[in-house]
């Protein structure tokens, strides 16, 4: 759902406004709330960044983080599942993690839901990537593939099961095939 203010609305306008269920992105002066996720969407969310998280949290290399709000570049926008180098990650005075997140995420993922319109999902990856993040997942549950968009050469398709997915440099440990990704909704 698109909400046009009646008067225009900055990004710090924006920013102090109350949180809504489910989030809501600012874009180009724009409210779009995002789609409450479905079954299939969420159990990826859920798992993808699970799964992420076992491999590169513990050895500090990164962090992944689900429906986390980044502003970056005059947008603030949610992505399914954002990660971080470990350097990166926004933190208090102390260690903790901040609330805030003024920067793109190093990588960020993106699943398509039944009702989610994969433009304006398209649009936030290629923004982000031009602000530094390295490399966008788009996952299509539905057609079982994922777009890969890079920042340095042309966007690719993997959906041949055995297909193992491109990740960023910082997560060469991580190694998820297609058919890996989409057991997850088994």
């Amino acid at each position: 759902m698109v909400q046009t203010p009646s008067k225009s609305l900055t990004l710090e306008e924006f920013l102090k406004l109350p949180e809504t269920q489910p989030a809501s992105e600012y874009i180009d002066g724009k409210i779009v709330q995002k789609p409450m996720p479905q079954g299939r969407h969420s159990a990826i969310q859920t798992e993808l960044a699970a799964t992420i998280n076992l491999k590169l949290r513990k050895k500090r290399i990164a962090r992944a983080f689900s429906e986390l709000r980044c502003s970056f570049g005059g947008r603030a926008i949610v992505p399914d599942i954002s990660v971080y180098t470990w350097e990166r990650i926004a933190r208090r005075e102390g260690g903790e993690i901040d609330n805030i997140f003024a920067i793109a995420p190093d990588w960020t993922i993106e699943i398509l839901s039944p009702d989610k319109g994969q433009t304006k999902v398209i649009k936030n990856i290629l923004h982000a990537l031009k602000y530094d993040t390295q490399i966008g997942w788009l996952i299509d549950p539905k057609e079982k593939s994922v777009l890969i968009f890079y920042r340095d050469r042309p966007t690719a398709i993997f959906d041949e099961l055995n297909s193992v997915l491109p990740v960023p440099e910082f997560a060469k440990e991580f190694e998820l095939t297609v058919g890996d990704l989409f057991s997850l909704l088994l």
